[in-house]
């Protein structure tokens, strides 16, 4: 296991079609989401949830989308209906963060949409130290009410994402990161 300040240095998004299998055990999924749930949450008020996306429900998500496509695009090609079908198969694991917000006199609502993001990053830093591939990616279908219902999603919840896990076919190349002198100032 790499230590948490080279791991935090180093980590790199892997694309879901360049991911296979294994994915995670039952017991690394486990420790995934409770590492999900260790975030910054004000008031305890655990305003997100997961879907966990694995085996045949990755097909069955991907009919979903592919059915609310087909209807909303009418002259859609049977290919791109066909990779619609596809968005959430490439990885052997895709947990969907669902965010949600409360009314709370001191919690506003974008506190409360921070701590599911900060929810998805810790899925995605633990699923990396734990070996895996992840990546965090959302799409049109991440936010169209009519997947989201049929993902079974309440109508006021939406998703801050889909979090791909898997074993990485090949090696990720880095990407430039910002430089520092242009990102931070001093007060």
């Amino acid at each position: 296991m790499p230590d948490a300040v080279d791991l935090l240095k180093t980590r790199r998004s892997i694309k879901p079609r360049e991911m296979s299998v294994p994915g995670p055990s039952p017991a690394e999924l486990e420790t995934i989401l409770t590492i999900g749930a260790r975030v910054p949450d004000h008031g305890k008020l655990a305003p997100w949830r997961f879907i966990v996306f694995e085996g045949d429900a990755r097909a069955r998500a991907g009919e979903i989308i592919a059915e609310v496509f087909a209807r909303k695009n009418p002259n859609a090609q049977a290919g791109e209906i066909e990779i619609e079908k596809r968005r959430l198969t490439d990885a052997p694991l895709v947990i969907g963060v669902v965010s949600f917000t409360r009314p709370h006199p001191k919690v506003p609502s974008w506190e409360q949409e921070l701590s599911a993001g900060a929810s998805a990053m810790n899925i995605v830093t633990a699923a990396t130290a734990l070996g895996y591939g992840a990546c965090w990616l959302t799409g049109w279908f991440a936010f169209d009410r009519d997947v989201l219902d049929g993902l079974g999603l309440k109508a006021d919840e939406k998703l801050a994402g889909f979090i791909h896990i898997g074993t990485a076919s090949r090696p990720s190349e880095d990407r430039p990161r910002p430089a520092l002198s242009e990102i931070v100032t001093r007060f």
